[in-house]
């Protein structure tokens, strides 16, 4: 017995012993092969691309879902006044049906922008909305431009 007490050999810490018998009482396919007391890092969950998330963005705020102010400090430039000007009036509301974003795709024209373009249907109506993103210094994605297109009926 060493002088702390415990029944590990002199000159080993207390806590590698245990570490040992801890890893070697794991099944096999759940060993860590980096050797005792090392922290296996966190995964990361996956986050969708900016575009896809402003879309969803953009659809709560003009399907009256969430209030304009919700976007204040996700938008740059003019988004902002468009998104007040658009969504009083709602224009991706449908009756009876959520709307839904069907596609969504994007083009990087130069680096730190983003121009996206989403399908939103709602029942048997499929309406267009187009927006910008820009990249700030501080690597946050904004919206700089909200368009919309496709008749409403």
């Amino acid at each position: 017995m060493n002088t702390t007490g415990t029944n590990t050999p002199a000159g080993t810490p207390s806590g590698t012993a245990r570490a040992r018998t801890t890893a070697a009482a794991r099944p096999p396919g759940r060993r860590d092969q980096r050797g005792p007391g090392t922290v296996r890092p966190q995964r990361r969950p996956h986050l969708p691309p900016p575009h896809e998330l402003f879309a969803e963005r953009l659809l709560a705020v003009l399907s009256g879902h969430r209030p304009v102010h919700w976007m204040l400090g996700q938008t740059i430039g003019e988004a902002y006044e468009q998104l007040v000007r658009l969504a009083p009036g709602t224009p991706l509301r449908a009756r009876g049906a959520r709307p839904v974003i069907r596609t969504c795709r994007a083009s990087q024209p130069r680096p730190g922008a983003v121009e996206a373009a989403a399908s939103i249907s709602a029942g048997d109506q499929v309406r267009a909305m187009a927006f910008r993103l820009e990249q700030g210094p501080d690597l946050r994605w904004r919206c700089a431009a909200v368009e919309l297109g496709g008749e409403r009926t």
